[in-house]
């Protein structure tokens, strides 16, 4: 039998984003507010409660709002206009979402940044939830759950592309064919492979001193 958290996200999925709707009115709120702002309950209980979100002290919840699109990138004004100026199409390496976690993190440098989920969108903006914990609080120490955020490993976790939108744009929700660069890191495979090269070039040369 569906549980009252599945009812709400059942109507998340159908909810009216029309003008006039209660979701229209909140997107004026949030467009003319500021860019993070700490919010006194989750939008979408049945999304935060999946990643961890508990109503006790030490768990806080941040709205952040990261503007929509590619890169803003300058256009030639004048003199030779090559045609791979590279203007249009140029995204970013990062999803919206871990910037928008990223750069809650740096508002709020005494928390931790446990996951986030998307609230809603405009012409201009990307709106998302962060949830937020603070590893020194004793109720976070004592939690079972969300215990292990207070260990050195979880330190600046969302700055390493830890949390979930962080390892979607590290390419780490794939595997098998395509995506054998990816673990750990794109920048770890690199390196392996020019230290493996640097072995066989040895390997090499050896074989033909011994000749």
């Amino acid at each position: 039998m569906p549980n009252a958290y599945h009812h709400i996200g059942e109507t998340w999925k159908k909810h009216d984003k029309e003008h006039g709707t209660a979701q229209w009115d909140r997107l004026v709120a949030w467009r003319n507010g500021p860019s993070f702002v700490k919010v006194d309950k989750p939008l979408r209980l049945d999304r935060a409660r999946a990643l961890g979100y508990k109503a006790k002290q030490g768990v806080v919840v941040v709205r952040a709002r990261v503007r929509r699109g590619g890169l803003r990138k300058q256009r030639f004004v004048q003199g030779r206009v090559p045609s791979k100026m590279g203007v249009n199409k140029i995204t970013m390496r990062q999803n919206t979402q871990a910037i928008a976690e990223v750069r809650v993190s740096k508002h709020f440098p005494n928390l931790e940044v446990l996951n986030s989920y998307y609230v809603g969108e405009d012409g201009k903006h990307h709106y998302y939830e962060v949830i937020l914990l603070d590893p020194y609080h004793p109720a976070i120490e004592s939690d079972k759950d969300l215990g292990w955020i207070t260990q050195g490993n979880a330190r600046n976790r969302v700055l390493r592309g830890k949390t979930s939108a962080g390892q979607k744009h590290r390419g780490l929700r794939w595997t098998g064919k395509g995506s054998e660069h990816t673990r750990p890191s794109v920048r770890k495979s690199v390196i392996r492979k020019k230290t493996d090269r640097l072995k066989w070039k040895a390997k090499d040369q050896a074989k033909q001193t011994r000749l």
